[in-house]
């Protein structure tokens, strides 16, 4: 069991990583209204596509999903009041995107939100989201 949970907070640390670095070779730091638009030249968007949510406990956001030509994925994901980039990793079903802490998993138009730091059997932190089709 702590192997299992020792490759997950690898996982974890590894996007972060990936994200921060990502933050820091553009120089540009995610403040909502005054911040300029996070640019990296090395990694051209091939699509952009967002969503609206909702979930079980009836809060509603939206999620800005990001392909690269690449072929990496990124999200962006409203999590406690700020935008966070979340990085696609390996997933079993669905795809999972991971950014600090957080991990947003997506398997067709449901989605949850999960807290690594909770524990490993926690319940996710936003459970049973699912896109808005209007």
């Amino acid at each position: 069991m702590k192997n299992k949970h020792r490759r997950v907070a690898d996982r974890v640390s590894r996007a972060a990583h990936t994200a921060a670095l990502l933050a820091l070779v553009c120089g540009a730091a995610a403040v909502r209204a005054h911040a300029a638009q996070l640019v990296v030249h090395e990694i051209q968007t091939q699509a952009r596509h967002t969503f609206s949510y909702t979930c079980a406990n009836g809060k509603t956001f939206k999620v800005t999903y990001l392909n690269a030509k690449n072929g990496q994925s990124f999200a962006v994901v409203p999590v406690q009041g700020r935008d966070l980039l979340f990085v696609s990793t390996i997933a079993a079903s669905g795809v999972k995107y991971q950014a600090d802490r957080y991990t947003w998993w997506t398997k067709g138009p449901r989605a949850d939100l999960f807290d690594a730091t909770a524990g490993e059997n926690a319940a996710p932190v936003l459970a049973g989201c699912a896109t808005i089709m209007r």
